[in-house]
């Protein structure tokens, strides 16, 4: 496995920083998970995870590639803003080569042993990014009104995980914890049609940006 990869530009470095800054805004102690094999780099973050494989709480993964300068092997869990740090001292320094060190790893989360499908995925229509804003909003006042400052700990967890991994509607496997992060990671731009995939038990929202992929929804409004 390689110890760095090299980022193809300036821009491309940016945009990875700034799907970083995001996901640490949702998750501040989060992780990331960077796999390379060739000239793609694909980075795994998990916004919405009960924390268990088996507790049937939702799982929402999100994923957004970047083009490498050269052909890389990469598959390593580590802190979120450990790549931030190295993201920044590369912007700063003003290298025309942007090699970013991979982190030691060491940190274990289940989330990251999940393997949802690599193929197989079929298409199921889109959806409207103002209807999915929408949803993200509504989601987030109601864990707002559901839980007092009091709350904490596994009470807050099943709160949580009730409200985000539910269906978006009465007759869909999309969760509405998707809804909230691909609202909260970038993903989607005013007015956008998302396409909608499905395979196997996951649900796979994708745009430009970046692919929101999720258990189906545990339940339904």
């Amino acid at each position: 496995m390689n110890k760095d990869f090299v980022l193809i530009d300036e821009q491309s470095t940016k945009d990875l920083q700034s799907y970083l800054l995001r996901a640490k805004r949702l998750d501040p102690d989060g992780l990331v998970r960077l796999r390379a094999y060739g000239n793609v780099l694909a980075a795994y973050v998990a916004p919405i995870f009960t924390g268990s494989i088996l507790d049937g709480g939702p799982t929402v993964i999100g994923l957004r590639t970047t083009e490498l300068a050269a052909e890389a092997e990469v598959d390593s869990l580590v802190p979120i803003s450990s790549v931030l740090d190295r993201l920044a001292r590369v912007l700063e320094s003003g290298a025309t080569e942007y090699r970013i060190e991979v982190p030691e790893a060491g940190q274990r989360a289940a989330w990251a042993g999940i393997s949802p499908p690599r193929s197989g995925w079929v298409a199921d229509g889109v959806i409207d990014e103002t209807e999915l804003t929408a949803i993200a909003r509504a989601g987030i006042q109601e864990v707002a009104d559901s839980l007092p400052t009091s709350v904490g700990g596994p009470i807050a967890a099943r709160i949580r995980g009730e409200i985000w991994g539910r269906g978006i509607e009465r007759d869909t496997r999309i969760p509405t914890g998707a809804a909230f992060v691909a609202a909260g990671l970038g993903f989607m731009t005013e007015n956008e049609q998302i396409s909608i995939y499905f395979a196997d038990n996951w649900v796979r929202l994708s745009t430009e940006f970046g692919h929101v992929i999720a258990r189906e929804a545990a339940r339904v409004a």
